[in-house]
């Protein structure tokens, strides 16, 4: 059910999108975001020191969702912030399920490069967001390099939602920074969701 109110939800926001009405990006993204949490809280046991980090991480994420509805500068820097506050959330749970050092070095030095040409991408468009952009790169490939190092203790959905977050959000970059775009949201959109899904389905695996 949860599931069918993200796909449902996303679906009903990219129409909006595509027609331009906040009204719309209002009454779907909400739900959308609503139906990822209320599957993480529907699964989790928290017998695991890993579910309430995962579940704090899901609600951070619906909260960046709803900043980021508002044009304004203020809520994106918001929205920001939520969703930075996440990713941290998101590295407290997955640490919990222990990582390999040599992995998480290895994982580390592969995402330098892609980190620093995102950064080169973005920061000349970022104007007084460039120290917030900073830190969002760094968190998300601080995300993804500890997913990815707690592979060889964690289910599939760990790494492989970790990923479909980070290129969702290069959608998201885009959008905002440097090129307003329909594609944009066209595989941003069901990217970010259906990465979301995949991440809080990881709950009961995790046990």
């Amino acid at each position: 059910m949860w599931i069918g109110m993200t796909a449902a939800g996303s679906l009903g926001l990219l129409v909006a999108e595509r027609h331009k009405s906040q009204l719309g990006s209002w009454l779907t993204k909400p739900l959308a975001a609503l139906g990822f949490v209320l599957l993480g809280l529907s699964r989790a046991t928290y017998q695991s020191p890993y579910d309430l980090p995962l579940v704090i991480g899901l609600c951070l994420c619906m909260g960046g969702d709803v900043l980021l509805i508002p044009k304004r500068r203020a809520a994106f820097a918001a929205g920001i912030l939520s969703f930075l506050l996440g990713h941290v959330a998101f590295v407290v749970a997955f640490l919990q399920l222990g990582v390999a050092k040599g992995v998480a070095v290895a994982a580390f030095a592969l995402l330098l490069l892609p980190a620093i040409l995102v950064l080169r991408w973005l920061l000349p468009h970022a104007g007084n967001l460039r120290a917030a952009v900073v830190a969002y790169v760094v968190v998300i490939t601080s995300m993804v390099a500890t997913a990815f190092a707690a592979a060889h203790a964690a289910p599939w959905g760990v790494y492989v939602g970790a990923g479909m977050f980070y290129f969702s959000d290069l959608a998201v970059a885009r959008e905002r920074f440097v090129h307003s775009s329909f594609v944009n949201r066209l595989w941003g959109t069901p990217l970010y969701f259906a990465a979301m899904l995949v991440i809080a389905h990881t709950l009961p695996a995790a046990h």
